[in-house]
């Protein structure tokens, strides 16, 4: 590779040479969907995960949580790594330690031992995620942007979608273990593909903030622990603690921050009005999501006495419908605010969340696959226009960092959802799954306000 195309790369006009592109799309997609398969996997196979390693529903949501814990408090150091060391060797990192972790996974006998091989399957997941963003806008020209976050929206609806077919289809024939060893292949194949073909882009010199990264991790991981204190019976006094220690670490991280002109929590494009509305749009999004996609296969196999093969089929319209309207919502979002776009779809998603909690005691097959439709609609119409609004006011210069705060806003969103299902399950036993739906309508409610906000600050690309 000549240093003119380095340089080209650099400056994200446009984007790698064909057949380059294709080949360097195909190395992120194939991470994408080792990392979302592996969540779509787990939160299927959960029930199976539980009964077969003697754990109740509540303390099983360790198996979601490891991982997005792990995740979520390792995106912005490692999105701050790419921006020191490059992104594409952080990325081929994020690849051979998801690889490695998921062997680790299926051959866990305890959960101790799966929980820690989860987490640190997290932490690979976490360097395929924080650069995943910032690879692309170099993969592509400028003018594809839109069309950029479609095609990556449609990846990880798919791969959502494919997910609970794929665990069943395995859980039907072999056991929970074979769930973790499909990574083994397609990690293999995405490290190959990615020594040669993803792009080499300007590092800014700056030194890591080992500092910062602990308070990061120490406010995240807090708030998320002290959320979770609620459902694993914790007392106030601990609960109390946990919250507070995390405000303390986050408001020290943020002072840290503030004299800092490449920042590892990137304060200074929160001060960017779309760019902080569309981060809250996302969490709350992504936390509606997430608490029914956790306990939705809770629902379908305990309620309603489902096989697994049946649940991971019911579960699939959701992300199918995503994955046929993210790439129409992302050309549309050329055209239209994704203020709108957002808004729109969060209601959407809001209905068919309350439908899915006045299911009847005895649903049809139909019942069900409807709703799903409805909350994959709207979700589908919410998260390219968002995630193209978010970075088309990110400066080019800090590329990784506004990628960094897409994914831990997604992930933040996901872990916190994860574990106010825990809550809900840990509170209200009897009729957790209807609470939790009732739970999630609420967030993607709140989305939907956040989202209109943004039709009042209009904001420029830059």
């Amino acid at each position: 590779m000549t240093i003119i195309q380095d340089r080209r790369h650099v400056d994200d006009t446009d984007g790698l040479p064909i057949p380059q592109r294709y080949f360097a799309i195909l190395t992120i997609a194939l991470g994408l969907i080792m990392a979302v398969l592996d969540g779509a996997i787990a939160n299927v196979a959960l029930p199976t995960i539980a009964r077969d390693l003697n754990m109740s529903p509540a303390s099983s949501i360790w198996v979601v949580n490891a991982y997005q814990l792990a995740v979520t408090v390792t995106l912005l150091p490692l999105a701050a790594l790419g921006d020191i060391l490059g992104y594409r060797r952080v990325y081929r990192f994020g690849l051979v330690v998801f690889t490695l972790a998921s062997l680790a996974c299926a051959q866990a006998h305890s959960l101790p031992e799966l929980a820690v091989a989860r987490m640190v399957q997290g932490f690979g997941a976490s360097g395929i995620m924080s650069v995943n963003t910032a690879l692309i806008r170099f993969i592509y020209p400028r003018r594809m942007l839109g069309t950029a976050m479609g095609v990556n929206a449609l990846m990880v609806a798919v791969s959502s979608a494919v997910g609970p077919t794929v665990a069943s289809a395995i859980l039907s024939v072999a056991s929970w273990q074979w769930l973790f060893y499909v990574n083994v292949p397609i990690g293999a194949v995405a490290l190959l593909l990615g020594l040669r073909t993803l792009p080499r882009t300007a590092t800014n010199g700056e030194r890591f903030d080992a500092i910062s990264a602990v308070l990061n991790a120490a406010a995240f991981g807090l708030l998320i622990a002290g959320i979770d204190g609620l459902g694993q019976g914790e007392t106030h006094i601990e609960i109390v603690a946990e919250l507070a220690l995390a405000v303390g670490a986050g408001t020290l991280l943020v002072m840290r921050q503030m004299s800092r002109s490449n920042p590892l929590l990137p304060i200074d494009l929160l001060r960017i009005p779309i760019f902080a509305l569309s981060i809250c749009t996302s969490i709350c999004s992504f936390a509606g999501q997430t608490i029914a996609y956790v306990s939705l296969p809770f629902y379908l196999q305990d309620a309603l006495g489902r096989s697994q093969v049946e649940t991971g089929l019911l579960m699939t319209p959701w992300p199918l419908t995503v994955a046929v309207i993210a790439p129409i919502a992302g050309r549309l979002s050329d055209r239209y605010a994704a203020g709108l776009l957002g808004g729109g779809g969060m209601v959407a998603m809001a209905i068919g969340l309350v439908l899915l909690a006045a299911l009847p005691n005895h649903p049809s097959t139909a019942d069900i696959i409807w709703r799903m439709v409805i909350c994959g609609f709207g979700f589908g119409l919410f998260q390219t226009p968002n995630n193209r609004a978010m970075l088309s006011v990110t400066p080019r210069n800090r590329t990784g960092a506004g990628g960094g705060m897409l994914s831990t806003a997604r992930l933040l969103g996901q872990t916190t959802g994860a574990a106010l299902v825990a809550v809900v399950f840990g509170l209200v036993p009897t009729h957790g799954t209807t609470v939790t739906l009732l739970v999630a309508a609420g967030f993607a409610v709140v989305a939907s306000g956040v989202s209109m906000l943004r039709l009042i600050r209009p904001g420029e690309e830059a």
